[in-house]
């Protein structure tokens, strides 16, 4: 039996989760946590880390380590993301989280980041053929899968924070501000030479501001269980319509919006335009939601290492 702990720091939360993994491969999820450390917020040009957000970013990081160092048998695998990986000051963090909290953060590419999110899709949703999103901070991660493989991956650096700040979406939100984001955006899926392969292709949407999407709309129409989003559908038109309402909101009356983390009401405009622009450019007719992503293709992954390994043992014995 073991422990094992998935740390991953965003551009926006960082999140962990702890599976206890059995020797026959099954796992139970028994540890889940998260705190909102915009550690993108006012990176500007020359892309620093600033002191407010690393210290955000610490405290968290102390409480993730309060919970799992009680844990026998652990294991970490952290990872820092698109924040981190652009960061200027990069190398001072890294030493500060080490000499600190005594961990090791591994800043990952950007492909390895979307590569992880396709193993955690398929491994829990059927996606034979399908564009994968995952949004976040500071980044976006589109995976194009034909025949149930990974044919083309990309990582793109926008997402809900840096959108957000480069053309004014926290509050009162102009048509221009629209405009000219999603333009921006449309010369940026131009640039990415295999994307129309994807067109009419469903697309399959994780990162916290495409599940809030699907949040908002299961408050929208009362469903039950509104957080239970895995799997969820939404029509093109649903989306757009969502969209809209949230769009024509100022900062405060997003806040007010059912399924609306209000840590989150200033960047989702910016967050949410991506999905929208990529359903518009691939005219995509729906879009699923998946909760697993990044930690989950870890944790499979690792899984899959772990009975490999058992296997040649057993086989090195006979």
């Amino acid at each position: 039996m073991e422990n094992f702990a998935v740390i991953d720091l965003g551009s926006n939360s960082v999140r962990m989760t702890v599976n206890q993994i059995n020797d026959d491969g099954s796992h139970e999820t028994i540890s889940q946590m998260k705190e909102y450390v915009r550690l993108s917020e006012n990176m500007g040009d020359k892309k620093i880390l600033q002191p407010e957000a690393i210290e955000r970013t610490m405290g968290a990081l102390k409480e993730f380590k309060d919970n799992y160092s009680q844990l026998d048998h652990l294991k970490i695998k952290a990872v820092a993301t698109a924040a981190v990986r652009q960061a200027s000051n990069q190398k001072k963090f890294l030493k500060q989280v080490k000499n600190q909290l005594g961990l090791d953060l591994e800043v990952i590419t950007g492909e390895t980041e979307a590569y992880y999110d396709y193993i955690g899709v398929t491994e829990t949703l059927p996606a034979t053929n399908a564009v994968i999103i995952d949004t976040g901070g500071a980044s976006s991660e589109i995976i194009l899968v034909e025949n149930g493989k990974a044919k083309n991956l990309i990582s793109l650096p926008v997402g809900s924070v840096t959108l957000s700040q480069r053309f004014g979406l926290a509050d009162e939100i102009t048509a221009g501000s629209l405009v000219r984001t999603t333009e921006f955006i449309y010369r940026m899926f131009n640039s990415v030479w295999w994307l129309r392969n994807g067109l009419n292709l469903p697309i399959i949407g994780l990162g916290g501001s495409n599940r809030t999407l699907a949040k908002i709309n299961r408050r929208f129409d009362n469903i039950i269980n509104s957080d239970d989003i895995h799997g969820y559908r939404m029509s093109d038109e649903q989306t757009d319509e969502t969209f809209a309402r949230i769009a024509d909101y100022n900062y405060e009356e997003r806040r007010k919006v059912p399924g609306i983390n209000k840590d989150r009401a200033d960047i989702i405009v910016g967050g949410l335009i991506p999905v929208v622009s990529l359903m518009r450019y691939l005219d995509s007719d729906r879009i699923t939601f998946s909760t697993s992503g990044l930690r989950e293709g870890i944790l499979f992954e690792h899984i899959h290492d772990l009975i490999q390994r058992k296997v040649e043992s057993e086989k090195e014995g006979v």
